[in-house]
């Protein structure tokens, strides 16, 4: 008898956590069509809008210049002509080379995704 009890809670509360999503996912819509909608009647610019959404998104710089580091590493030791630092660069692309294929995706996603190209294409040709 406990478990029937039990079940009938938990499907009460599935049910309820269903129905709750739905409305937010409903909710969320009718945000956007209403702020769509004062683009279009002049109340509010887009500019303003997009610059709202992207204030405090400093994710994809962040990222960005982390997965630039090697760049400028390699482009420092090529405009040094210093030998031992092209020898160093050759030995860590060598290593890079030797990357496993799932780490070379994820690199390659990375750089994709900040920049908004499409990478996947890129890393097919391999």
């Amino acid at each position: 008898m406990m478990w029937l009890s039990l079940a009938k809670l938990a499907l009460r509360t599935g049910s309820e956590v269903y129905k709750n999503r739905k409305e937010t996912k409903v909710l969320q819509s009718i945000a956007e069509r209403k702020q769509m909608q004062r683009v279009i009647d002049g109340e509010i610019e887009m500019v303003n809008t997009v610059k709202t959404h992207q204030a405090n998104d400093l994710k994809d710089e962040i990222v960005l210049i982390i997965i630039s580091i090697p760049l400028l590493v390699c482009a420092w030791g090529i405009f040094s002509n210093d030998a031992d630092i092209i020898i160093k660069l050759d030995a860590f692309f060598d290593q890079v080379n030797k990357f496993p294929l799932w780490l070379q995706g994820l690199i390659i996603g990375g750089y994709s995704s900040v920049l908004g190209i499409k990478g996947v294409s890129a890393f097919k040709k391999k």
